[in-house]
């Protein structure tokens, strides 16, 4: 039985990969976790403020989700401007 996006559904593709997937990023996040804590705290060293940076953005379907990602930006920095057309965008 194949659907309209030519997949092919089986047990595989329907129930072990959703699992599979779920238990290796679920792993992934433990051996990261150690890398995520350093990251952080070398952004709020650096630059007191909020650790991650949020933003709405379209996806799949036109349908809107929130990006999560380690802040780069300084807190001092902008919001409404964009990068290039700083005096000083490299710092």
């Amino acid at each position: 039985m194949k659907s309209q996006n030519n997949v092919k559904h089986n047990i595989y593709t329907d129930h072990i990969k959703n699992m599979l997937d779920t238990a290796l990023s679920f792993l992934g996040l433990i051996l990261l976790s150690p890398v995520f804590l350093v990251i952080s705290v070398a952004i709020f060293i650096d630059d007191p403020g909020p650790i991650m940076f949020r933003q709405k953005r379209v996806g799949k379907g036109k349908k809107f989700f929130v990006l999560h990602k380690f802040r780069s930006m300084k807190m001092s920095t902008p919001h409404n401007v964009p990068t290039h057309l700083l005096e000083n965008p490299e710092s």
